[in-house]
């Protein structure tokens, strides 16, 4: 089964032990139990239900990829491809990226003080190359990544829609919900290390 039982964030930061941000994350036990611990629960489950690994690495490096965060990118790409998924896909999730890139975040404030806020941005529509590769399912997952992502203001329960008709369940959805937030608190404690990394 893809992942290793190595911490993920280390591996990402590239900590080693001993080293001065192995003792930082070492001074909060817990949470780096429990940072590693969803990430089993999300990438290496007992029981997958009916969110594929390959829907959830394909998944993880789209979100990856929009963040532009190149590290996790490259380790949710490799875990991609240790599914087993075919180069065909991993292609097709590498071209969804390049499409889907943008600066963000996107959309509009409710009308009021904020709206001076408001900034307009392409909405990702998945070509339809792309869709026969990854089939209507990640289709619309990558379309509502992109929405979360980059138009969070703009989310709406019709977005959901989408994602029922394409054959997500909501049990399903919340799993996806959870990779998508669970990367991005990922992607977040790793910038802050390197972060940490560059003044020590």
């Amino acid at each position: 089964m893809p992942g290793s039982e190595a911490d993920v964030i280390d591996r990402l930061v590239g900590i080693g032990p001993g080293s001065p941000l192995h003792a930082i994350r070492l001074r909060r036990p817990e949470a780096r139990t429990h940072a590693q611990a969803s990430y089993r629960a999300l990438f290496a489950p007992d029981h997958p239900g009916q969110v594929t690994l390959p829907e959830r690495f394909a998944v993880a490096t789209f979100v990856a990829g929009l963040h532009g965060a190149a590290e996790a990118h490259a380790f949710y790409a490799g875990e991609l491809a240790a599914t087993g998924a075919p180069p065909v896909v991993r292609e097709a999730v590498e071209r969804a990226i390049k499409d889907a890139t943008g600066k963000g975040p996107y959309g509009s404030f409710p009308k009021g003080p904020l709206t001076r806020e408001d900034v307009t941005g392409p909405v990702y529509r998945v070509g339809s190359d792309t869709v026969g590769v990854l089939g209507p399912r990640l289709a619309a997952a990558f379309a509502h990544v992109h929405l979360l992502v980059l138009h969070p203001r703009d989310a709406e329960p019709a977005g959901l829609r989408a994602l029922l008709d394409a054959g997500w369940s909501t049990t399903d959805i919340v799993t996806l919900s959870q990779i998508i937030a669970f990367l991005s608190f990922q992607i977040r404690v790793v910038a802050g290390l390197r972060t940490l990394a560059g003044h020590s």
